[in-house]
């Protein structure tokens, strides 16, 4: 039972040593204890929540409004950036055409529309190719290349992808394509073939350059157009024409970053902040008619990014046809944008329900795996554009790193894709899988990885892996706990303070949302609403009264527990503040992520 110690470390929430959800609760900076209406909190609670996601003092005003100007490094420090971005300007120079060659997924599809935008600024049109996922799988292809080359194209741009794509490559190489490569993938010792690789995962990047390894592909991209930019300019280019306005395409960069789960410190939180307000003036039509297909009213913030923009784009390659995402995010046609964001919203639609039914397939191996570190789940005629949805529900569920792996019983292979939790480097290990001769391919980062497996070695990969990170998990496991910033009474949740903590934004990966403690309050009424949620009114003593939901909680452990407690159980409350905007009235509720009962 979860439990909280009255005379427990300082460090320790609301004294809670063990949740509901089998965590200890713990203070990201000192505590901060509130229990009033907002105003005049200002100042002092966003000075917190920035020192509690480890800004120091003195660089305080600079992570209050993250401006690009202020994180922007010198696109020249990174390794092959001048190479790569003098040979696009002699392209555009000469009129050379050009292809682009995108990954499927959201970092791919605004890191490809990022560069199609980019060269029509410039005067130039460039061709794209993105490959299907269930006929081509990820990354290039030496056929792809070559026969992009005996189509006219000398130079192909290979973005969200090909750091790993050796032996393609270099069959482009040979066939006279040359191949500039924009990725952020990690990558092995051996330099692939290529003209020019720009990466800050790259293992012989400075540190400078490295320090920038959290960027998404489409990061990188826009670094390469301020490079290529910059060199046009030394060549006289502008001299007739006007310059191009990069911040223009903050919105791309903003999307795909937060889409690609990539952390939002530095700067990406600077690409986001600065992306939303470019966002927020639709001046890219296509993304305009996403916004509205995403039935948003308001400007997206970045959670919209994530989890409503983002899908629709990726549905396209996952369940769809894989170019819609960039036919959408370069259309300059109304009717078209808005046909196409239909159609993601459709599909994605149909995403849901195939997610679904391979989330009941390979929730019911689970039982038969007893405690084992990595939860690997497989099946043949699984459908490979949801399996990485699949793993994070499982990671999730089970709070261990999980791979999905869809078979096919025709080739023998089986598509894997994998997320891990903090503290376990899953894409190092696939790689070392790899590198064992237990794949056929794989790679990734650290939170999340892919693979090809021949269906024989599953189980050999399976039992090489657990060896290879129980140590790993059993260490994250044993410290897993819940960061927050503020704990309150029922009355201290307010529109304003709601309101207050979103400036400290945006949040996402590596700069967590805040997190706050309610109570100590009493249950008032439970229930499970939808499929799986979990919904909830609690009271205090004062008449304050609170009301929360659970998301995608009613089968676990925790929610379960939520369910079944009587009517006034007294409990702590852990969650996200949000406003709820029903019937045109704002109310702050929150998102619970946890919860504690307090023993008699």
């Amino acid at each position: 039972m979860a439990t909280t110690a009255p005379n427990s470390n300082a460090t320790l929430v609301c004294g809670v040593e063990r949740s509901l959800g089998g965590r200890s609760w713990r203070w990201r900076g000192g505590p901060n204890q509130y229990d009033g209406p907002a105003a005049g909190l200002g100042d002092d609670i966003l000075t917190q929540l920035l020192l509690a996601r480890g800004v120091t003092r003195d660089d305080l005003e600079r992570q209050r409004e993250p401006k690009l100007a202020a994180f922007l490094p010198d696109p020249a420090i990174f390794q092959d950036m001048e190479v790569a971005a003098e040979r696009l300007a002699q392209a555009i120079l000469t009129r050379e055409k050009v292809t682009i060659y995108g990954d499927y997924d959201v970092d791919g599809a605004t890191s490809a529309a990022l560069l199609i935008r980019l060269f029509g600024m410039l005067g130039h049109e460039a061709d794209y190719y993105i490959p299907d996922r269930l006929l081509e799988g990820y990354g290039p292809s030496g056929e792809a290349l070559v026969k992009l080359g005996e189509q006219g194209s000398s130079l192909v741009v290979t973005v969200d992808c090909g750091a790993m794509a050796h032996e393609a490559l270099a069959a482009a190489r040979d066939s006279g394509v040359e191949v500039i490569v924009i990725d952020h993938h990690k990558c092995s010792p051996e330099r692939p073939p290529a003209l020019a690789l720009v990466n800050p995962n790259r293992l012989d990047e400075a540190d400078e350059a490295a320090a920038h390894g959290h960027l998404a592909a489409v990061g990188v991209a826009f670094l390469v157009a301020i490079a290529l930019v910059r060199k046009l300019r030394t060549h006289g280019y502008f001299k007739d024409r006007k310059e191009p306005d990069l911040r223009g395409l903050l919105d791309l960069v903003a999307l795909g970053t937060v889409a690609d789960v990539a952390a939002l410190h530095g700067l990406n939180r600077a690409f986001v902040s600065q992306g939303l307000k470019v966002m927020a003036k639709r001046a890219n039509i296509g993304m305009s008619a996403l916004i509205d297909a995403s039935r948003l009213t308001r400007a997206p913030i970045s959670s919209d990014l994530g989890f409503a923009l983002g899908p629709r784009i990726n549905a396209g390659g996952r369940v769809g046809e894989s170019t819609l995402g960039v036919r959408l995010l370069t259309t300059e046609d109304p009717e078209e944008a808005a046909q196409i964001a239909a159609q993601l919203s459709q599909l994605n639609e149909e995403r849901r329900a195939i997610e679904a039914e391979v989330q009941e397939a390979g929730e019911a191996q689970l039982a038969g795996q007893g405690n084992r570190a990595v939860r690997i789940v497989h099946g043949d005629g699984w459908h490979p554009g949801v399996i990485g949805i699949v793993a994070g529900r499982i990671k999730e569920k089970t709070g261990r790193p999980s791979l999905v792996i869809a078979r096919d019983s025709q080739t023998g292979l089986g598509k894997g894709s994998g997320r891990s939790i903090p503290g376990v480097d899953l894409g190092a290990a696939i790689m070392a899988a790899r590198e064992e001769g237990l794949l056929e391919a794989g790679g990734g980062h650290a939170m999340a990885a892919g693979l090809t497996v021949h269906e024989d070695k599953i189980e050999a990969f399976a039992d090489w892996l657990e060896s290879r990170l129980e140590r790993q998990v059993a260490a994250a496991s044993a410290e897993a706990s819940l960061g927050f910033d503020l704990s309150l009474g029922p009355r201290g949740l307010t529109v304003e303070l709601v309101e207050t903590l979103e400036r400290g934004g945006p949040y996402g990966m590596g700069w967590p949302g805040p997190r706050i403690a309610i109570g100590p309050v009493h249950l008032v009424k439970v229930d499970r609403v939808g499929s799986d949620h979990v919904r909830l009114v609690a009271g205090s003593r004062d008449g304050g009264s609170i009301k929360a939901i659970a998301f995608r909680a009613a089968d676990s452990d925790w929610g379960q527990a939520l369910l079944a407690a009587h009517p006034g159980t007294r409990m702590w409350l852990a969650g996200r503040a949000k406003v709820d905007t029903w019937a045109n009235t704002p109310r702050a509720e929150l998102h619970l992520e946890d919860a504690a009962f307090i023993e008699p």
